[in-house]
């Protein structure tokens, strides 16, 4: 990433709205996204093309605090890379990289746009709309852990099709676990598989009740102070 276009992502990601932007790419990512299936291979372009910008401007994001710059953009430009190669050389190994680099590149930008939802300021409807986006991208980073554990530990689930299911699949069940559904399609059936089920489920209780609370906290501390 070169210095200019870092510093146009870093002054974007210094207003609220950016939060808002990243909300929809995520809702296009995670709600639309599934619906096109007609188009085939089209619909893999464009979900690589909107996570690798999620992840580009998560790096953006950070542009002033240079060593979580540093760590942000190793592990998007890792993420990246095996993701884009994967298409010139597909394989079951690339397969498993490419989950374990998107799974850690994504929990990254969880903690970066969860920092910007609470940094100093009053609580707008960006911040509002990027505590969401930290929700669905929770969703969308167990769904890369459920499907890495599912490449490593063949078996490891338990449901219909779930031998050659694609991301969206993991997708699913993640956020079925994550806000407690649970319609029992897919079940976990390995130790690891069931422990990460176990703490989305947990997490998916706890994050809207906490975030709640800091906020309310945050919207009060910013009107003693203005």
């Amino acid at each position: 990433m070169t210095r200019k276009p870092a510093e146009a992502l870093s002054r974007f990601w210094a207003t609220d709205r950016g939060l808002s932007i990243l909300l929809g790419f995520l809702v296009i990512a995670v709600f639309l996204l599934p619906l096109l299936r007609d188009i085939g291979p089209l619909r893999r372009v464009v979900r690589d093309v909107i996570i690798s910008l999620l992840l580009i401007s998560g790096a953006g994001a950070v542009y002033e605090r240079r060593p979580t710059f540093l760590v942000i953009s190793v592990a998007a430009t890792a993420a990246l890379l095996v993701r884009w190669v994967s298409w010139l050389a597909p394989s079951e190994v690339l397969e498993q990289w490419r989950a374990v680099s998107l799974l850690a590149s994504l929990g990254l930008l969880s903690l970066v746009v969860l920092a910007q939802v609470f940094r100093k300021g009053p609580v707008t409807l960006h911040r509002i709309l990027g505590a969401i986006a930290v929700y669905l991208l929770l969703g969308l980073t167990w769904g890369f852990a459920y499907e890495l554990v599912a490449l490593r530990q063949p078996g490891a689930f338990a449901g219909p099709g779930v031998e050659a299911a694609a991301s969206e699949t993991w997708q699913y069940y993640s956020f079925v676990t994550l806000t407690t559904v649970g319609y029992g399609d897919v079940t976990p059936i390995h130790a690891v598989a069931r422990s990460l089920a176990m703490l989305e489920a947990l997490t998916g209780q706890l994050y809207p009740a906490i975030l709640l609370a800091r906020l309310v906290s945050q919207e009060v501390e910013s009107r003693k102070q203005g």
